[in-house]
């Protein structure tokens, strides 16, 4: 009995990593939310929220479906970092963005953005956050990559701040490095929010020092990415790890966060693509999100 048990369940395993490897990491998908932060009778803004593409030149399904994200007409983009995941990808990620390197856009770095992604034992991501390693890294063309996003007019925000004008509505952006790696300096960028401009706060790792020193400052909203939605979820309940301090009910998605007697919208992005050395999705597909900024209402 307990024999034929163990091997249903192993049969069961190697159905789902053989569908997650096979099907679901190539299931591209949009997800949609309205997020009230503009100030009462703007027009709405169609920001498109893109994170942890993690590319490889060969991966043909996935730079076809970044192609095809233009066909949402996004306003502005936004790249939340792990663009990349071999030295040769800079000029691939910029092809593959096809029509989107005609709209506005800012971007951060992830740690694959520095130095090409380690293998390491898939079971230490479930058991908990995964450390930087201690090994010297192999490095990633940082600058030439930094570069090829700037040359098409996005900025770079990594403790910067920069403004956009947008639908006639002026978008103010403050940005970290990757808290994970502990990149974050956001004394760089602290400050109170302005009154005339909508405060949008752009970082790879949603750590929660990051989020409540934005929220505490009075931006209002946060985008995010690094988590992979947990990557590998429970069908009904959702990720087990974010591989980071936001709990895992928060893995990805919008979300209300509170700090310092103020709250803010928070977007994780469960992202794109995922590590080359675990290139598999389970109830967790790879997504872009297009948030549509709406006016708040006048009770707020």
């Amino acid at each position: 009995m307990i024999g034929r048990l163990a091997a249903g369940a192993a049969a069961v395993g190697a159905g789902c990593l053989a569908y997650g490897i096979g099907i679901e990491r190539t299931a591209f998908q949009v997800r949609r939310f309205p997020v009230a932060v503009l100030p009462p009778g703007a027009d709405p803004i169609r920001l498109l929220h893109v994170s942890d593409i993690h590319l490889l030149p060969r991966q043909t399904r996935k730079r076809d479906f970044l192609r095809g994200l233009a066909g949402l007409q996004p306003d502005v983009v936004v790249t939340t970092g792990d663009n990349i995941s071999s030295s040769d990808a800079v000029e691939p990620l910029i092809d593959s963005l096809g029509r989107l390197v005609e709209v506005p856009g800012v971007f951060v770095f992830g740690s694959n953005d520095f130095e090409l992604p380690r293998f390491n034992l898939p079971v230490k991501y479930l058991l908990g956050s995964s450390k930087p390693s201690k090994r010297t890294p192999d490095p990633l063309p940082t600058d030439a990559l930094r570069a090829a996003l700037e040359g098409i007019g996005w900025t770079y925000l990594e403790e910067r701040r920069a403004e956009l004008e947008v639908n006639g509505q002026k978008l103010r952006f403050r940005g970290t490095g990757d808290a994970h790696h502990g990149r974050d300096d956001y004394p760089a960028v602290v400050g109170p929010a302005s009154d005339d401009a909508v405060e949008i706060g752009v970082t790879h790792a949603p750590y929660l020092r990051i989020l409540d020193a934005m929220t505490a400052d009075g931006v209002g909203l946060v985008l995010a990415g690094h988590t992979h939605g947990g990557q590998v979820c429970i069908p009904g309940r959702g990720a087990i790890v974010t591989n980071c301090d936001l709990p895992p009910e928060k893995a990805k998605g919008l979300f209300e966060h509170s700090a310092g007697g103020r709250t803010a919208q928070v977007h994780v992005s469960a992202g794109v693509g995922m590590s080359p050395f675990a290139p598999y999705r389970f109830a967790c597909p790879p997504e872009v999100t297009l948030l549509t900024l709406t006016p708040r209402s006048d009770a707020m």
